[in-house]
């Protein structure tokens, strides 16, 4: 059994797929880029807020689900240029408990949705 998450909080999906799928207590949310959801508008220019509205797009969704970050167990950052790593690291580090921060791992890409320079995708289990 699965259920579509979906919040006004985050931004509408750009394609068919939905913000978020629950299935048997596993929450499974899409990439999400630094699209602000209530201007509609790209955050460019500084990769530490555009990571920071990634962040605060994928708390809205978690919000949505009855979750929070302390539920996530596994997020993977996909990165236009490694060489912001650690300015990005910074800002997601800073949404988690490192004792409990969940599994990751950081992709350099040639291109993402909208040529964005950052998107980040979660799992979390209730």
């Amino acid at each position: 059994m699965k259920k579509i998450i979906n919040t006004s909080k985050a931004p509408a999906p750009i394609g068919p797929y939905n913000q978020a799928v629950l299935s048997n207590n596993i929450l499974y949310i899409s990439g999400q880029i630094p699209l602000d959801p209530t201007s509609g508008k790209l955050i460019e220019g500084n990769i530490k807020k555009e990571t920071l509205q990634c962040m605060d797009n994928l708390n809205a969704i978690l919000q949505a689900a009855d979750m929070s970050f302390e539920d996530v167990v596994k997020a993977t950052i996909f990165v236009k240029d490694m060489n912001s790593f650690s300015d990005i690291n910074e800002i997601y580090g800073s949404f988690f408990n490192p004792e409990t921060a969940p599994a990751r791992e950081t992709v350099e890409v040639s291109n993402l949705p909208k040529f964005v320079n950052v998107e980040i995708s979660m799992i979390a289990v209730r």
